[in-house]
């Protein structure tokens, strides 16, 4: 069914165009939604910053934190829906979409949770005389108009992580979703209305055109900038932005996994498995790079073969299917690009390295590919997994860390000073110790070094971004 979305954007009527969402398995017509000029983008920036500006018209903690609860009860009421949604325009099997729910809505309670204990802090001040006391405090305050751009492959649960924390910082929120998935955005928002928050202070918008998108991003009213996407985009629009927005950027990783001869493979391979094919691989710290030592490696790829063969691919919205289609055609083209080229390199291909059809890519797995070739060397973001020899581990260690990019990592070890040590040697914000490198708490930092990104993310983390210590000092006389 062909569902039409008008634009989001209050006492406006004219739109600049549709934007046709498809279904990535069946390439069939989802909806269609109402794209926005110049002129709504000045006025919901307008509209947003004057919000700001009005100081005492500003939602208190109290208001912000009955918003969100109903907000809980609302999505808790829409679970499936939001669920079926979400798997319908992102692709996303739906166990894996169901599972994305329950998160986000896990990540509205923890919004509650943060500013429902956010205090101040007494600041002391060695500045005193016998004739006057000087004392300090800090308060917190958003810091500005929020512009969230998100996402494909969590529809839902990033726009919570973006949308979801600006609004528990009492920040007005402009928020353009992905292309591709723009739905679940959509509905997140309108249940955040329906759960009582103004409509003015979060607008969604869909620009005509990437230039117009740039427009919004480096207006110079806005406070802040939240992204999530590709390190091309993200850096380059970080390069455009107005002298002192602050910036968010979560890019992705070639994510490494060290493997040690302690390892418990009956552990090792459903972790590698599900952390290299969640979601065809498209999860920004999905498993690519795996070292293990040369004497087990090749029963290793045995196993994790027929595992990857041993998943159910097919229609996301069947509840059967474990690995669904990519976002793009054109991403199946890159893909299968990359793994020929790797093969024509040196690669053995262990199993996959076909497409299904225009839309899907078998899970593959490749064994020793050169170093410099694409799938070693640039995030895959498809349902490949590389495999790797090593002799000692200290070669394994510096095979990693070769990379711009640098996320979330992974040991696999029985011997704690091993787990100890690869860790803290692992460039890496977070390393997951015999779990694979996809894995996250949406209560955890979650933050890319070097290439893959900018500040802090996680829910109380980007709450704080988003928020500034204003320090108030009073100056009081002792002659009372």
């Amino acid at each position: 069914m062909n569902k039409y979305y008008p634009l989001m954007i209050p006492e406006s009527e004219f739109k600049a165009g549709d934007l046709i969402v498809k279904s990535p398995f069946s390439g069939e017509t989802i909806a269609s939604v109402a794209q926005s000029n110049f002129a709504h983008i000045e006025k919901i920036i307008r509209t947003a910053d004057q919000l700001y500006q009005q100081r005492n018209e500003w939602l208190s903690t109290a208001k912000r934190i009955a918003i969100l609860e109903k907000l809980v009860v609302l999505m808790q009421q829409e679970s499936e829906a939001l669920a079926m949604g979400a798997a319908a325009e992102g692709g996303k099997p739906l166990s894996d979409s169901r599972v994305e729910v329950t998160r986000a809505i896990s990540g509205v309670k923890l919004c509650i949770e943060h500013i429902n204990t956010q205090v101040g802090a007494a600041i002391p001040l060695h500045e005193s005389s016998d004739e006057f006391r000087r004392i300090g405090f800090t308060q917190k305050e958003p810091i500005g108009v929020v512009v969230a751009v998100s996402a494909f492959n969590h529809p839902l649960n990033l726009i919570v992580h973006q949308v979801g924390a600006a609004i528990a910082a009492g920040c007005p929120t402009i928020v353009k979703p992905a292309q591709d998935t723009p739905l679940s955005c959509i509905r997140f928002v309108q249940l955040l209305h329906q759960a009582g928050l103004p409509k003015n202070w979060c607008q969604v918008i869909l620009p005509e055109s990437t230039a117009l998108a740039t427009e919004l991003v480096t207006d110079s009213r806005v406070g802040l900038f939240s992204f999530i996407g590709s390190a091309r985009v993200g850096w380059m629009l970080r390069s455009k932005l107005a002298p002192g927005t602050r910036c968010l950027l979560e890019h992705g990783g070639i994510a490494p996994v060290i493997v040690d001869a302690s390892a418990n493979l009956d552990e090792l391979i459903p972790a590698i498995t599900k952390g290299a094919f969640y979601h065809a691989g498209q999860v920004c710290v999905s498993v690519q790079r795996v070292y293990l030592p040369n004497n087990i490696i090749e029963n290793v790829a045995k196993r994790l073969a027929k595992a990857a063969q041993g998943l159910i691919m097919g229609d996301p919205l069947d509840s059967a299917t474990e690995v669904g289609p990519l976002i793009r055609s054109a991403e199946v083209d890159r893909i299968e690009q990359w793994v020929n080229e790797a093969v024509n390199e040196g690669a053995k291909l262990i199993c996959g390295g076909k497409r299904i059809d225009n839309r899907s890519f078998q899970p593959t797995i490749l064994l020793n590919p050169s170093s410099s070739s694409k799938v070693s060397s640039q995030e895959i973001f498809g349902p490949v997994v590389c495999l790797y020899g090593y002799e000692k581990l200290n070669e394994a260690i510096t095979s990693a860390n070769a990379s711009d990019f640098s996320f979330q990592a992974a040991v696999f070890t029985k011997n704690i000073d091993k787990a100890l040590v690869i860790s803290q040697q692992l460039n890496a914000s977070a390393v997951m110790v015999n779990d694979h490198t996809a894995f996250r708490d949406d209560g955890m930092p979650f933050a890319g070094l070097g290439k893959s990104g900018l500040g802090v993310g996680g829910i109380k983390y980007t709450i704080d971004e988003m928020q500034v210590d204003k320090m108030t000092m009073i100056k009081t006389s002792l002659n009372f």
